[in-house]
């Protein structure tokens, strides 16, 4: 038997949460005393050494539809946290202010707390590396999204080849939604219920007069 001791891993071997589920792997395979190994001294570890895996979503969000949440709620489960970044837009005239969209972002993710929500201006990648982000994460819907969100990610990849980018598909139920799709129905009617949170159904019937 060949029992582990703290000493023999008081260095780069405890680098990490993963590390030492695979290194208990390895000492049972190689029939070593588990019950002598010093698994205090592991989990002891600094704080930083146990790398948290942060994600970004960046977008518009004007406004936010229940397909983005899916996006958001696929993501929770990959990342100890995420990030969701509303992008200012100016230039794009957006329908609700970046307060808005924040907003209405906050009211749908109150029982998540690995998500936070803020706002940004400039390049994405800047972002994730003054947040110590991984990944950037974007939704696809469809085929013909693939062709803007490969140049998309191939640009931030030139920028900044530490930040990977993760493409995640919504429920089938939303591949055809979109923000800008939802404006358009709002200019003529509120009945659409199912692409959207109640909180921003209510905010586009305001905007657009529809409860007046």
């Amino acid at each position: 038997m060949h029992p582990v001791t703290s000493g023999e891993y008081s260095g780069g071997l405890r680098a990490s949460l993963p590390t030492i589920y695979l290194e208990g792997i390895i000492a049972l395979a190689a029939g070593w005393n588990i019950s002598e190994i010093s698994w205090t001294s592991w989990l002891s570890c600094p704080e930083s050494a146990l790398t948290m895996k942060i994600g970004i979503y960046p977008g518009s969000f004007d406004p936010i539809t229940n397909g983005h949440l899916d996006v958001i709620n696929r993501a929770r489960h990959i990342f100890d946290k995420v990030i969701v970044a509303v992008a200012r837009n100016a230039a794009k005239q957006p329908l609700f202010t970046t307060e808005e969209r924040v907003k209405l972002i906050e009211e749908n993710l109150v029982d998540r707390p690995n998500i936070s929500v803020m706002a940004f201006d400039g390049l994405i990648v800047d972002l994730a590396k003054e947040t110590k982000a991984v990944a950037l994460i974007r939704g696809l819907r469809a085929v013909s999204d693939f062709e803007h969100e490969f140049q998309m990610a191939q640009m931030n990849r030139h920028l900044d080849d530490s930040i990977e980018t993760i493409f995640l598909m919504p429920n089938e139920q939303f591949f055809f939604t979109s923000s800008n799709l939802v404006k358009q129905v709002f200019k003529f009617t509120d009945r659409e219920r199912h692409l959207i949170p109640a909180n921003v159904h209510a905010a586009l019937s305001e905007k657009f007069g529809h409860g007046e």
